[in-house]
C-alpha cells in the first residue's frame, strides 16, 4: 500500500497554482499577492496636521502659558481637502483641521484645546514645540518603496494601504476552481422523500464547504448515480471551467464502483486507483481527465472528509501560495490507552483540551459515524507502526478549530 506521506506528494504535484491575475481591490481580499506592490507615492502626500488647531510659527509663541497667552490674528481657515498654497506670515496663525495641509512657513500645530478656540484673533495658552503636531511627507511611506511582499495575504490593512496609494488593482494567485461530484444510486436530495434503501446525500454539500473554508471556489456541485454515462456526461458539462474534480463514492472493490468503472479499473485515462496505509480513506485515486486534475474520494462520508484533510486541503492552499496550509499541529497527552490497527496511520477523531494539553478519542472509528466528526475539536495523529498506546502517551494532534 501507498504511505499517507507519498499520496500526499502525488496531491500536491497534481494540483498546480493558477496563472496569475490583476483584479480589483475589491475581489483580491483574502487571495495572496503574486508580485510586489511598489508604492507610487508617498504617504503622507504632503505634510499636514495631526491635530484641530493653529499652525503658526514656533518662535511667535515663545513662551505663552495659560496666565501670560500670546495672541496673534488668525488670517485663514484650512479645511482638509482644501488645495490651493498658502503661506503663514510671520506673526499670524492659520486655523487648520486635522489632515488639512500646512501652509508654508509654519512650524507646529498647537491643539485647539491650548487655545481660546478664535477665529478672527487666537488666545495661545502654551509653547509649541518645532515639528509638533505636524505629519512630514513621507514619513510612513516613501515613493518607491516595497510596501507589500509576494507571497502576502490581502487584508483589509493591506487594501487600506494600497488604497491609500492610489492603487485600482492587484497581480494575485487566483482561487482554485474546484467542482465536487458525489456518486450512488442511492443517493436523494435532503428534502426529497426517501423510499426504502436510500439515504440523503450530504457528500457534495460537507465537501463543498470544506473546499471553501480552505479558500477555493466551488464551481458545482453534482450527484451522478452508478451509471457510467451519467457521470462522464457530468463532468463533460462541467469539467472545463474547473480546475479540480473531486469525486466520493465509487472507488472500492465492490462490483458497482462507478468512478472506476467511468475511468478504467487498470488505470487507463490518467487516474490511478490505490490503497492508502491509512483508516478511515485507504481506497483512493488521482490523475487527469481531459487534462483536468481528478481526486476521487472513498464515499463513506468521514472517510471522505479525513481524506480531503490530509490531501487536499494542504494542497489546494499551497497552490494559492496560502500560508499554513497544513493543519496546526499540538502535541497532546492522550488521556486514555486506545489500539490502532498495525500497518495503517489511523485519523481518529478527537477532543483537544488546550489548556491542559491532553487528548481523548472521541467516538467509534468506524468511516460512517459522522456525528462524532461534527463536534470533535481535532484529529489523533496515530503512526503506522504504532498498535498499543498507553494513557499518558504524547501523540500529535491536528486542531481542526
Amino acid at each position: 500500500m501507498r504511505s499517507v506521506d507519498e499520496h500526499q506528494r502525488v496531491v500536491a504535484e497534481l494540483i498546480q497554482a493558477r496563472p496569475a491575475v490583476a483584479v480589483a481591490l475589491a475581489e483580491s481580499q483574502g487571495l495572496v499577492l503574486a508580485a510586489d506592490v511598489a508604492a507610487p507615492l508617498s504617504l503622507p502626500v504632503f505634510d499636514n496636521s495631526a491635530m484641530d488647531g493653529y499652525a503658526v510659527r514656533a518662535q511667535d509663541v515663545a513662551g505663552a502659558k495659560p496666565q501670560r497667552p500670546v495672541v496673534l490674528p488668525v488670517t485663514a481657515d484650512i479645511a482638509a481637502g482644501r488645495t490651493d498654497e498658502l503661506a503663514l506670515e510671520p506673526g499670524t496663525a492659520h486655523r487648520i483641521m486635522t489632515g488639512a495641509p500646512l501652509p508654508a512657513g509654519a512650524t507646529a500645530v498647537v491643539p485647539v484645546e491650548a487655545t481660546d478656540g478664535g477665529d478672527r484673533s487666537v488666545a495661545i495658552r502654551q509653547e509649541a514645540v518645532p515639528g509638533k503636531h505636524i505629519r512630514r511627507a513621507g514619513e510612513d511611506v516613501a515613493a518607491g518603496t516595497i510596501v507589500l511582499r509576494a507571497g502576502k495575504l490581502v487584508t483589509p490593512a493591506a487594501l487600506g494601504l494600497v488604497a491609500a496609494l492610489g492603487l485600482v488593482e492587484l497581480s494575485v494567485i487566483p482561487r482554485q476552481r474546484v467542482l465536487v461530484v458525489s456518486t450512488g444510486s442511492e443517493l436523494v436530495s435532503p428534502g426529497s422523500p426517501l423510499r426504502a434503501g436510500q439515504i440523503y446525500e450530504s457528500n457534495s454539500v460537507m465537501l463543498a464547504a470544506a473546499v471553501r473554508e480552505a479558500g477555493a471556489v466551488v464551481v458545482g456541485t453534482e450527484t451522478a448515480a452508478d451509471d457510467v454515462a451519467r457521470l462522464t456526461a457530468i463532468l463533460d458539462r462541467s469539467a472545463g471551467a474547473a480546475d479540480l474534480i473531486i469525486t466520493s463514492g465509487g472507488v472500492s472493490a465492490g462490483a458497482y464502483e462507478v468512478v472506476k468503472d467511468a475511468f478504467g479499473r487498470g488505470g487507463e485515462h490518467g487516474v490511478e486507483f490505490v490503497k492508502v496505509a491509512m483508516q478511515p480513506g485507504m481506497p483512493q485515486g488521482v490523475g487527469r481527465v481531459a487534462g483536468t486534475p481528478i481526486i476521487t474520494l472513498p464515499g463513506n462520508p468521514v472517510s471522505a472528509l479525513v481524506s480531503f484533510e490530509v490531501f487536499i486541503r494542504p494542497a489546494l492552499r499551497m497552490a494559492m501560495g496560502m500560508a499554513d496550509p497544513w493543519r496546526p499541529l499540538r502535541a497532546a497527552v492522550l488521556a486514555e490507552s486506545l489500539t490502532s490497527p498495525r500497518g495503517k496511520r489511523q485519523f481518529r477523531r478527537a477532543i483537544l483540551d488546550r489548556e491542559a494539553g491532553t487528548v481523548v478519542s472521541y467516538g467509534p472509528p468506524a468511516s460512517h459515524h459522522l456525528r462524532w466528526l461534527a463536534t470533535a475539536n481535532a484529529l489523533l495523529d496515530i503512526p503506522e507502526d504504532v498498535v498499543d498506546l498507553a494513557a499518558g502517551t504524547r501523540l500529535q494532534v491536528w486542531d481542526l478549530t
